[in-house]
């Protein structure tokens, strides 16, 4: 056995974890079959008294009973994805606050998403969505400017694998032909020079099919509801890739299930372990016979360089 002396924070799972004990009463059961009668653990570890660790042996043989809670069938579910015949209104806000020493800016960004399911070419699920109704609390010429180009490629196509993972993102064509006609008409709605440089650039990723893609799949709603949920479950977890902030900041969260009481709606939950000014957390409410998500509450933030910013997205399913 090792001796070890407990840490502030330091949990029975905690350590467990590192020893790769995978049912944390074992460390406790051992621990109090072989210390002192001072010694024994009733509730919480306390800093700085011992721990009694069993070696890798004793380790070993507890792991072999295969009873350790994460094991639960319930907290290692395989979600489906059926979007067959799938069509609903999502509700989106999207509030963003941006902190430093001397000042606080913040901005509330609503609107509807309409997401259809269309069809499936071989293992490939094709969804259109639409996004109306926004509502800016800057109201600026700018937002107005950006609200209208978003319309203007109404409906957007996305395709996914069979988990609902998005493979590509693009415009229909007659989308494509007529955009320089909703250029014109936009220019003629917005005649001011930065309004004209917007327009520029926006009809550059409109018009190369890569470019569109690639920015697509960043945008909040598509990346998000289309996050990789569906990933394989293991002792309780499972990890997920995304991407967030306006730089594209590429983390890894670990997603679990909340309470696995779960019979038509399952809760996920999504955290990071949060590192370089970075922490993430999120919930999905996901249906358990389509795997596709009811609503989700996703708050980032991101501290760099003296400024903090934070995130607080809410997607909710209307109809």
């Amino acid at each position: 056995m090792i001796v070890h002396f407990i840490l502030s924070g330091e949990t029975l799972e905690s350590i467990s974890e590192e020893i790769n004990l995978e049912n944390p009463k074992y460390l406790k059961e051992f621990h109090n079959a072989h210390c002192a009668k001072e010694d024994i653990i009733h509730d919480k570890l306390i800093p700085r008294k011992k721990l009694l660790i069993p070696d890798h042996k004793t380790i070993k043989e507890y792991n072999s009973r295969n009873d350790a809670p994460f094991k639960d069938s319930k907290l290692n579910p395989e979600l489906p994805f059926k979007p067959e015949n799938f069509s609903k209104i999502f509700s989106v806000i999207n509030k963003e606050i941006e902190e430093t020493e001397f000042e606080q800016k913040s901005n509330v960004l609503l609107y509807t998403v309409s997401l259809k399911w269309i069809g499936k070419e071989e293992n490939f699920h094709i969804f259109q969505l639409f996004k109306n109704n926004f509502s800016d609390q800057q109201g600026s010429m700018m937002s107005d400017l950006a609200s209208e180009c978003i319309r203007s490629l109404n409906p957007i196509v996305i395709k996914t694998d069979e988990k609902g993972g998005v493979i590509n993102v693009s415009l229909k064509e007659e989308t494509i032909y007529n955009f320089k006609d909703n250029k014109e008409r936009l220019a003629d709605l917005f005649p001011d020079q930065y309004a004209k440089i917007y327009l520029d650039e926006f009809e550059l990723a409109v018009l190369d099919k890569n470019m569109f893609d690639r920015r697509m799949r960043e945008d909040i709603f598509i990346k998000t509801y289309f996050a990789d949920l569906r990933n394989g479950f293991k002792n309780g977890k499972s990890l997920i890739k995304q991407t967030i902030g306006e730089e594209n900041i590429p983390i890894e969260v670990v997603q679990k299930v909340m309470d696995k009481q779960y019979i038509d709606e399952i809760v996920l939950e999504q955290n990071n372990q949060p590192k370089n000014g970075i922490d993430f957390n999120g919930k999905y409410v996901v249906n358990m016979k389509t795997g596709l998500v009811k609503e989700l509450e996703i708050k980032h933030i991101i501290s760099q360089y003296g400024v903090k910013n934070t995130t607080f997205l809410t997607i909710q399913e209307l109809s």
